[in-house]
């Protein structure tokens, strides 16, 4: 499990994020229609899953804004932002902020992806929601880069996360 903190307070996660080099697992996210979406629906796009615990907070919201300008200027790469939030409050944000250059996906149902990813959060006032992290994953599926934020309340590494694409 990996030890974060919350506002300087510690906190854990159900386990680490998977390791550079091998394979992102399937999942089964709900889209803004209420659609799944799995890795299928990606297939030989590299992939950015901006992972955070909800984006009715100020540091995730400001990560969707900065993946959202950053991946106008991507070339074969889809920027996911994966939360527990409702689709609806999802595509609320977006659509109030006018970010159409990413895709959310939600993990409200059962928080499978998170649990499977080491990203949920066991302990504090945040338990059950998805740590703040980054996974980066090429056109074949293979993680090229992670970062577990240590601090929920600090933006990821954008630059460390742009440069593995």
């Amino acid at each position: 499990m990996a030890s974060i903190t919350l506002g300087g307070n510690p906190v854990h996660t159900s386990g680490e994020l998977p390791t550079v080099g091998s394979q992102l697992t399937d999942f089964k996210l709900i889209q803004n229609d209420l659609s799944v979406a799995s890795l299928s629906n990606f297939a030989g796009k590299k992939l950015v899953l901006n992972i955070f615990p909800s984006v009715d907070t100020g540091t995730c919201a400001a990560s969707v804004r900065k993946f959202n300008e950053s991946a106008s200027n991507l070339e074969n790469t889809t920027v996911l932002c994966i939360s527990r939030d409702l689709p609806f409050a999802q595509k609320r944000f977006c659509g109030a902020e006018g970010l159409e250059n990413v895709v959310n996906l939600s993990d409200f149902q059962a928080g499978t992806f998170g649990k499977a990813n080491g990203l949920e959060i066991t302990d504090g006032p945040l338990a059950g929601l998805h740590s703040r992290a980054i996974i980066v994953v090429d056109e074949n599926g293979k993680i090229t880069h992670t970062e577990q934020v240590a601090e929920i309340a600090n933006e990821p590494n954008y630059e460390a996360a742009l440069a593995a694409l």
